[in-house]
C-alpha cells in the first residue's frame, strides 16, 4: 500500500480553538493564517475542514503559524493584545471581501465602532451598505480582521458570524480596554 504524501506547506491544516466567544476553527499554511471562523450550532460549518488538534502530519511551519494564532487570540480575548501581528492570507476571499476587510483595523480602531453605511462610503460605494454587510459575513479571518466593530446605523449589533452575544462580548472587551 503506497504511503500518503506528506502535506505541502501551502495546504492548510486546521485546529479547533476554544475561546470565551465560542469554538473557533483556525486554518493555516506554512506561511500564514488563512481562516479563523466560528463553529456554532446555528452557523453553517466553515469552508475549511475541522480537526480538534493540530494534525500530527502538520509541518513545523504550519504548527508555528497555528500556535502563534492561538497565542495571539488568547492574548486578545484576555485583554492583553489590541492588534494582531499574524501573517494573513486572503487569497481565498473574493476581491470585494478582501477590499472590505483589509482596512478594518485602520478604519475602525480598537474600542471604536462604525456602521455598514460608513464603511461603504469609505470604500467609495455609498449605496452598498448591504453588500458590505455580506462581505463582512464572508470575512475568512473573523476576530483577527475586526468585522465585529461594524454595527447597524442605529448602533444595533447586527450580522455577526458568531452571533450577537459574541459580537457584544468583543465590543465590551474592547470598550473596557
Amino acid at each position: 500500500m503506497p504511503l500518503a504524501e506528506p502535506p505541502c506547506a501551502d495546504d492548510p491544516v486546521t485546529v479547533s480553538h476554544p475561546t470565551p466567544v465560542g469554538m473557533l476553527t483556525l486554518a493555516a499554511t506554512g506561511e500564514a493564517l488563512v481562516y479563523c471562523g466560528f463553529r456554532t450550532p446555528d452557523v453553517a460549518e466553515p469552508r475549511v475542514p475541522d480537526r480538534l488538534t493540530v494534525p500530527w502530519d502538520a509541518t513545523p511551519a504550519q504548527r508555528a503559524v497555528l500556535d502563534e494564532a492561538r497565542a495571539q487570540l488568547d492574548a486578545y480575548l484576555g485583554g492583553r493584545l489590541r492588534t494582531f501581528t499574524l501573517p494573513l492570507d486572503l487569497r481565498r476571499a473574493t476581491a470585494f471581501v478582501r477590499e472590505t476587510v483589509v482596512g478594518l483595523e485602520e478604519f475602525v480602531p480598537y474600542g471604536r465602532t462604525s456602521t455598514y453605511g460608513e464603511l461603504a462610503k469609505r470604500l467609495g460605494r455609498p449605496k452598498a451598505a448591504r453588500a458590505v454587510g455580506r462581505a463582512l459575513g464572508a470575512n475568512p479571518l473573523c476576530v483577527v480582521l475586526p468585522c465585529h466593530r461594524i454595527v447597524g446605523a442605529s448602533g444595533q449589533l447586527t450580522g455577526y458570524a458568531g452571533g450577537s452575544a459574541a459580537k457584544k462580548y468583543l465590543l465590551d472587551l474592547e470598550a473596557a480596554g
